[in-house]
Formats: C-alpha cells, structure tokens, sequence
C-alpha cells in the first residue's frame, strides 16, 4: 500500500500534489530548495541556481476564473490577469488555507531518487536530501516529480555562427529582470515566444531600438478578446472543442486561423510558417501597435554574427548591435534521478503515460506533474493530474497499457495537447468528469453554462470522488467575477 511519498518542488504543481495526498489520506513531503513556496511565480533580483526565474514585469496569460484551484477561487476583487507578486501571495493563502506549509521542507534540495533493491515487489524509492551540508537518505512508497520547466536555460550557440566574435553582451532571458539598464541601446531579441515577445514590448520603450528575431512565426493573441472579455473564457470553451471535433480537418484549420489571424499577420512578419500548427501562440496586447511604430522591428533567423553587426537569413545586415538576448527556451533534465532511462529525455523528448507517468516501470509510483502543455492553465491542470496520479499509486485508478504514451517537447516545439481532451481523459478515468445527460435532466441552466461557457476548473469539482460543495455556484457566478 502506498502511504508516504515524496513531492519534489514546491511550486504551484507541487502544493497541488501535496494537497491531493492529503485528501486521499495518504502522508506527503514536500521538499523545496529555496526558502520559500511558489517555484516559478517567486521573483527574486537575480536568477537562482537550479529553480526558475521571472522578470519583474510577468503577468499571467490565463484569466483568473480558468488559472485557479479548483476549489479556491481567486478573490473577487482580482484583477483577471495576475501579476506575478500577486499570483505568490495567492499561492501562499491557498497553501496555508489547505494546512500544507507543515509538509513542506524549505532549503532541501533532492540529490538523488533511486529505486529501492525490491523496487518491482514493493514499488518504493530512496530518496536522497540534502540540507545544511547534511545528507539523509528516506524511503518513500510513492514519488512525484513537479520541479517543472523553466529551469535549465536552452542557449543554442552552435546554431549560431559567429557569436564568439561578437563584441557586444549576450545572455539567455532567464537572467533578464527589468529593462533600465538597456537605454539607448539596440537590443536583438532572439525567440518569438511569450517570453521573447514581453522583453521585446518591454525594452521599446527605453532602447534605442529593438529587433525580434523569429525562424517560424507565431500567432499573436490579445489577452483582452470580443467585447474586452479575457481570451480563455471565449475560446475554451465545450461547445468549441466538440466542435472542432467533428468538423472534417480542413474546415477546423480554416476556423483556427480565421480565430487566430485577427491581425492580418503577414504584414507584420509574424505568420507562421505552419498556418494551422496548434503550437502555442505567443500572448502580448502591445506588440502589433510596437512594430506598427516602429520600436520594435521584426527578422527573420540570425544567419551569423559579426563583431558588431548580425547577418540575417534574407541577407540583411543590422550594425551596432549593442545587447543580445536569447529567449530560447529551456530544456528538461532531472539531475537527481540516479537511473536517467526513468523520465527519458532524448533530444529534449520527454515520454509519459498520460504525460504523467514514465512508462515501463515494474510498479506505477513515480509521477511528473506539471510538465505538459496545453492551450490551458498549467494550474487545473496539475491538480487534475495529481487526483489521478493518485489513484493510480492507490490501484483505484488501472493503468491499462502503458504503449500509450506522449512525446513532449520534441525537437524545440510544444506538442500542445486539447485541454479539454485530455482534462476530460484524465477526469473519465477517476469519475469526476461533469455528466452531462444527466445534468441536462436534472440542471439545465448549469448543464448550458458548463457546455457553451468557458471550461472553467471548477467543472472537475463539481461531481465525484473530491467533489467541492461551493463548484456549481463558483461555475454560475464565474462571469459576475470577471465583471467585476
């Protein structure tokens, strides 16, 4: 039976894991190297060794109706997009609210988690810790990984001809924090991410100039949609999934762009080269109106660097380039796992059952939480992957056939999974899915809401195992609270 496991990371995936032991009565440790909760939403001055890192500035591209626990609505008077001091502080009241700070062990770094000698009876793990120069070694029935992905940078500079000549400063955007030090310089961003896309907005207004540099484009979103209403709530949305579904492939491309091309895009450089790639669009409300004046000016791919000068794939030449920044990306690495082959991660390809579990282990007890992606918030996401993570470590939930896997992260893109899909998939297999028939019959006006309104996380409470009672009246009250 499991009883104790291990959550490495005590970010917004892992108090999402820690909680969901709790509630199915099981004793979680969760041990976190810096010294405090939030993982990637904690801003600090300088980036830290081994744990994420944010700009100042960060402001989440979720609203705050589809971001939220499921069961811990964030407060009314919120602002729909959250604001990264904000978003930590949120974190904190859910942690303390749910009790969890006292399974939480601050400044311990996990250095090695190998399985037991017995592993295929007994399906246990060491796990090895590390705190005040002192080493520990714990048995743990169960172990689930939630150190995310924003932390090891990808700075590609073999990609890159030229660069060890160039005079000027360069760095990966995870080092960058606020833009002062940047006046009256010209900056080349390289990355057309969300990442890329806020330094590049950001820095136009204190640079002299700003180029961003894209090798394929990307759709550009407006956090604010139709009517000023947030983006997610519109678009993801039931009625919109099962449509997709059933329209033949050429027709859902068609809507999908049409959706996406609100902007005519190809007169801003920005199209993307695969038109109906589900890739993930870059969410930024300012940059069209910045490249419309001129402050930030879109290239093509770097073809090679000179000593002051960037030579660019359409034979352009930009001289006096002061400060390159490459918002490039990270890869995924698990220092601590002692047997690498466990979370396989060839050529940045991760593969995951569910996109939770490594397959081919002689006894389902090891979960990565929080590293797929979706059009979809990162943190309903987690909670729903950590329910079923749990029953599965329980047997309540049978893992039938572990051929059935995802490929993440393969070759410098994001397979972006249906959010709706797969919260569904996951929802389905521990009975907390909304049962739609039924409400019909019985609760037609939440039936309509939870169809045709947005996919808010409070669906996934609604019914079954760790049902919330407040879910139906969270999901009929979520548009008085954008409102507000």
């Amino acid at each position: 039976m499991v009883r104790r496991v291990a959550v490495v990371g005590a970010g917004a995936s892992g108090l999402a894991a820690t909680k969901c032991c709790l509630d199915e009565g099981l004793e979680p440790t969760c041990f976190e190297q810096s010294e405090d909760i939030g993982g990637l939403w904690r801003y600090t001055d300088q980036a830290e060794e081994g744990r994420a890192s944010i700009y100042r500035t960060v402001f989440t591209n979720s609203c705050k109706e589809m971001m939220c626990y499921p069961d811990f609505p964030f407060p009314d008077d919120h602002p729909n997009y959250i604001h990264n001091a904000r978003l930590q502080q949120y974190i904190r009241k859910y942690a303390k609210h749910f009790d969890l700070l006292r399974h939480i062990q601050l400044k311990t770094l996990v250095t090695k988690i190998k399985k037991r000698p017995d592993f295929s009876v007994t399906g246990q793990w060491e796990v090895v810790t590390q705190r005040d120069g002192k080493e520990e070694t714990t048995v743990f029935d169960a172990v689930m990984v939630c150190s995310g992905h924003h932390v090891y940078p990808n700075l590609p500079l073999a990609d890159f001809p030229g660069i060890q000549k160039f005079k000027g400063c360069y760095f990966h955007s995870r080092e960058y924090k606020e833009p002062e030090k940047f006046r009256g310089k010209k900056v080349l961003v390289i990355g057309l991410g969300n990442s890329g896309s806020d330094i590049a907005v950001e820095l136009s207004t204190v640079a002299s100039q700003v180029y961003l540099s894209s090798r394929s484009g990307s759709w550009v979103m407006s956090r604010v949609w139709e009517k000023g209403y947030p983006w997610d709530m519109l678009i993801v949305t039931r009625f919109r999934a099962w449509l997709e579904n059933i329209l033949p492939t050429a027709l859902s491309d068609w809507l999908y762009v049409r959706t996406m091309n609100r902007f005519k895009h190809e007169n801003f450089g920005l199209m993307p080269l695969n038109r109906a790639s589900r890739k993930e669009p870059v969410f930024n409300d300012d940059l069209p109106s910045r490249i419309a004046c001129g402050v930030v000016v879109i290239k093509p791919n770097v073809k090679e660097f000179r000593e002051t000068s960037v030579l660019f794939q359409d034979g352009t030449v930009q001289d006096d380039v002061d400060v390159v920044i490459f918002a490039t990306g990270y890869t995924h690495a698990y220092p601590f796992m002692e047997d690498e082959s466990i979370i396989k991660n060839r050529d940045n390809e991760v593969t995951l059952y569910k996109g939770i579990l490594p397959p081919r282990l002689e006894k389902p007890t090891m979960a990565v939480i929080g590293l797929i992606l979706s059009l979809g918030p990162i943190i309903p996401t987690a909670d729903l992957q950590s329910r079923w993570a749990v029953k599965v470590f329980q047997g309540r939930c049978m893992v039938t056939c572990q051929a059935q896997v995802y490929f993440l992260f393969g070759n410098g893109t994001t397979l972006q999974m249906d959010y709706i899909t797969y919260m569904d998939e996951l929802a389905s297999a521990i009975g907390v899915k909304p049962n739609m028939p039924k409400l019909l019959l019985t609760d037609p006006r939440l039936a309509l809401e939870i169809f045709f309104g947005p996919c808010t996380p409070y669906q996934f409470r609604l019914m079954g195992p760790g049902k919330w009672s407040r879910a139906r009246d969270a999901i009929l009250t979520q548009w008085d609270r954008t409102l507000r």
